[in-house]
């Protein structure tokens, strides 16, 4: 496939290069994101399997726990931008699983509780509602003792 390049500019999150693409085969024009990787990171599972860390990947879960909740596209992609330059710049290659979960976590509390709590569901393997209710309860203020 032979494309040229019509227009690039820096994506708004500033991690990403936006290229605007036109196929001379078709005559049909598309948009390209490359973004720089640091460094090929390796995800180590709770059981020791290893796996190539995928961007994509994270990006599904995250989707999936932010579905139909009333955050920005935009917001949700700079999050994920910086979930993954916080990884990159941890030093390691070799990243735990669960080091990926408590950053994920970390910052979905801060933009939606429900997509907080969604996500918790899956990563800490809620088997029942009870579990659901002390998680949830674990979020609550405590009341002033009088």
């Amino acid at each position: 496939m032979d494309t040229q390049v019509k227009d690039s500019r820096p994506a708004e999150d500033h991690v990403a290069i936006r290229r605007r693409r036109f196929c001379s085969s078709c005559g049909g024009r598309f948009t390209t994101y490359e973004r720089v990787q640091l460094r090929d990171l390796v995800v180590v599972k709770t059981n020791g399997r290893r796996e190539d860390f995928d961007r994509d990947k994270l990006e599904r879960s995250i989707r999936i726990a932010t579905q139909k909740r009333p955050i920005e596209p935009e917001r949700l992609d700079q999050m994920i931008s910086g979930i993954v330059r916080r990884l990159e710049s941890m030093g390691e290659t070799d990243i735990p699983s669960g080091s990926i979960g408590e950053i994920v976590m970390e910052s979905l509390a801060r933009i939606d509780t429900v997509a907080y709590v969604r996500f918790a569901s899956v990563y800490k393997n809620f088997q029942a509602a009870d579990d659901f209710d002390k998680f949830v309860s674990e979020l609550r203020p405590s009341a002033p003792e009088e």
